[in-house]
């Protein structure tokens, strides 16, 4: 039981605390909003579900090793600085990944609506 709960102190301290990860749980609600309202197939559920957690998970990942480079070093190395810019990278892969993939699932939908 100890694992589980520090665990859900990590997240909790993510959210608290990172301003991007709040970001990408309202990006993941809207996610959530869409398909209700789209109600795509539930293959395409699996897909969105699966960005959204990868996209979180490597937020965090990233806000992890920001705070072990920090630990480690309060120096701005180049080291440091590349290790920060791979994780936030890494972040930014996922995000994209993540919005063209629902603008494939949703924007028909949504074209269709409109017009």
């Amino acid at each position: 039981m100890r694992p589980f709960r520090v665990a859900c102190e990590g997240i909790l301290h993510a959210v608290r605390s990172e301003r991007n990860m709040r970001l990408h749980l309202l990006s993941a609600f809207l996610v959530f909003v869409f398909t209700i309202w789209l109600q795509p197939t539930r293959l395409e559920i699996v897909i969105l579900f699966g960005w959204v957690i990868a996209v979180i998970s490597m937020e965090m990942m990233n806000t992890a090793i920001e705070r072990t480079v920090n630990l480690v070093t309060e120096d701005v190395h180049p080291l440091a600085k590349q290790a920060k810019d791979v994780a936030a990278g890494a972040v930014l892969v996922a995000s994209f990944g993540a919005a063209v993939t629902a603008l494939i699932i949703f924007g028909p939908r949504l074209w269709n609506m409109l017009y």
